[in-house]
């Protein structure tokens, strides 16, 4: 299988943008926690060796990227809680978490190359929605690692807060050993409501109101 490579960075220069941003999120599956992105700027000079969609990596490897992406890069990152994800819907939260991102580079991109078929409606510089940009664009690639791993440490912290949920390994996610300690050991206030897996445990435990 073919690595993202450079291509869609290189025509956006060759076009007249000094700045282009990688754009990508983690997070819109999972049943808690909230939805996180990370956008980065990767210098041509000194682009990290190996990069690939995060779901490609091995843990090790993606921590190894991810260090020397935060190290050599301009990146940042960006989140919407678990109360925007239920009031807006995942997708307009992911995208509000993109635009977070890159509102938070130290540079202000000329243009941001998002992973997806869709652009933000608040984005505020042009943008290319890449379709698969994780797999076919290394800036998106580089975003998909950092918002991975800060996302996943998260969540871990989440569950020494919340134990029994299995947060540490599944992120999340839901997993049957998720879903059973949903019905063991109820609802946290870091699970996503709009989501059916709790939205029915919800209407079960309050049948009158649902």
């Amino acid at each position: 299988m073919s690595l993202p490579d450079y291509s869609f960075e290189t025509a956006a220069l060759r076009a007249g943008a000094r700045i282009v941003a990688g754009v990508d999120e983690v997070g819109r599956g999972p049943l808690a926690g909230p939805v996180t992105a990370a956008a980065v700027v990767l210098d041509v000079t000194c682009i990290p060796e190996g990069l690939d969609d995060s779901k490609k990596l091995a843990a090790k490897r993606r921590e190894a990227l991810a260090a020397e992406i935060m190290a050599r890069c301009d990146w940042a990152v960006g989140h919407a809680s678990v109360e925007e994800i239920d009031r807006l819907n995942i997708l307009r939260a992911s995208h509000l978490a993109m635009c977070r991102a890159l509102a938070g580079l130290r540079r202000r991109p000329c243009l941001a190359l998002v992973d997806g078929n869709m652009l933000p409606r608040e984005l505020d510089l042009p943008g290319q929605a890449v379709i698969g940009g994780d797999a076919r664009c290394l800036s998106i690639a580089a975003a998909s690692i950092v918002a991975k791993l800060l996302r996943d440490r998260i969540m871990v912290d989440l569950a020494q807060q919340h134990p029994g949920y299995g947060w540490e390994m599944n992120a999340g996610y839901p997993t049957p050993a998720h879903r059973q300690a949903l019905l063991d050991l109820g609802i946290t206030p870091h699970h996503r409501r709009s989501f059916a897996p709790v939205h029915n445990i919800l209407c079960k435990d309050q049948t009158a109101s649902c």
